[in-house]
């Protein structure tokens, strides 16, 4: 069976992959590897060093500040700076400060460390993204940040347990080492990375009624999924008669999932319209998380998480996508990063109180409704998108060269 390719104007098929769009992935995924390599192994240091877990906590904390903080200014520091200035400093703000773990330090060090990578965290995240949706052709826009998705999922899988498993066989140096030259590694492709964006590729229909559209309602559609993300990562290994084992392998269906289904809702994207996913996904999405009241069967629970994955992956893309169509590449990577860091932690502090009162399995199902609460926003966005005519997001916008 073929499919609907977009098509270049001699009808031959756009090209998605180009030398400085490899390279950006590549700054990508080194950038994530040192930011996930030290995530989790941070905080159990500072525990080691005779830290509490709320001074422990803290640490966290000051990354997500950096973090924060950083992708706000981004768009604004691209604008002045261009790419290559800004990629830069955040490959130098990530990577060289975890130079400073490779003696043992007190919890005051650790916390600056942490700040300061954050900040440069923010940088990378949001610049990488601005760039790839620079590069990326228009009409592949969705499954080129589909590929985004495959590329910044795999140290989220594979950096994170490294770096705890390393940690725990007493060889944290060893992990900040690794941390500081992933961290630097994008400071190698800059040379080849363009300074400046094109000029903007998106008709003037898709900027009309920009400001609630994209401004507001697709980061409320995303932050609304991110919460309910952070709030199982933070809760699911709390919760008392499900083993570490299982906890970590429920999370990692989640991660492949969510990945996986990301991709493949890019190249749906493009042929069908992005808009046309949010309401299924944030169903899929929500019935995952309310799934989770059945904690006691395994088996349900590994399809609660599928399910939750499979809907968030869709929600990561469908709302970039959504975002660049209608905004500036800049703006839109930050209003993204920004949905997601600022969701993914006040999540788990919100979900803390509840579960206090309620437990585990009724707090995980009213995350499930918070999910849901953003259903009228997709709407809308849905229509709103139909009637800009945002190419891309409209059945029939596209060429239709049939390639296998």
């Amino acid at each position: 069976m073929t499919q609907a390719r977009p098509a270049t104007r001699n009808g031959a098929p756009a090209r998605l992959l180009s030398p400085p769009l490899a390279l950006t992935f590549v700054a990508e995924f080194s950038s994530l590897t040192s930011f996930f390599l030290l995530l989790s192994v941070l905080p159990m240091l500072a525990a080691a060093a005779g830290a509490s877990s709320s001074g422990a906590g803290l640490i966290t904390g000051s990354l997500l500040l950096g973090t924060v903080a950083a992708e706000a200014a981004a768009a604004a520091g691209i604008r002045r700076f261009g790419y290559r200035t800004m990629l830069a400093a955040g490959a130098a703000l990530l990577g060289a400060p975890a130079l400073a773990l490779l003696s043992r330090e007190p919890q005051a060090v650790m916390m600056s460390v942490s700040f300061v990578r954050g900040l440069g965290f923010g940088l990378c995240g949001v610049t990488t993204g601005a760039l790839a949706a620079t590069l990326i052709p228009p009409e592949r826009r969705g499954e080129g940040l589909g590929l985004l998705g495959v590329v910044s999922g795999v140290p989220a899988v594979v950096a994170l347990p490294a770096g705890v498993w390393l940690a725990g066989h007493h060889l944290a140096t060893a992990v900040a080492a690794m941390a500081a030259v992933a961290g630097l590694l994008p400071l190698l492709t800059i040379r080849w990375l363009p300074s400046r964006g094109e000029a903007r590729r998106t008709p003037p229909a898709a900027r009309t009624g920009r400001t609630l559209g994209a401004g507001l309602r697709l980061p409320l559609i995303f932050a609304a999924c991110t919460i309910a993300a952070g709030v199982l990562d933070s809760f699911l290994p709390l919760v008392k008669g499900v083993s570490s084992s299982l906890s970590s392998a429920a999370l990692l269906t989640a991660a492949i999932t969510a990945t996986l289904s990301r991709w493949q809702a890019g190249r749906y994207g493009d042929r069908s319209g992005h808009a046309r996913l949010l309401v299924p996904a944030l169903i899929v999405a929500a019935l995952g998380m309310a799934a989770m009241m059945w904690l006691a069967s395994p088996v349900l629970m590994f399809a609660s998480m599928a399910l939750f994955g499979a809907g968030f992956g869709v929600i990561e893309n469908a709302t970039f996508a959504l975002l660049i169509e209608q905004l500036p590449e800049a703006k839109a990577s930050t209003l993204w990063n920004l949905a997601y860091d600022a969701g993914y932690g006040a999540g788990p502090a919100v979900f803390g109180l509840f579960a206090a009162r309620t437990g585990y399995p009724a707090a995980f199902a009213l995350t499930g409704i918070l999910v849901l609460a953003v259903l009228p926003a997709a709407v809308r966005e849905r229509k709103g998108t139909a009637r800009r005519g945002v190419p891309g997001c409209v059945p029939g916008s596209r060429g239709q060269d049939s390639q296998p």
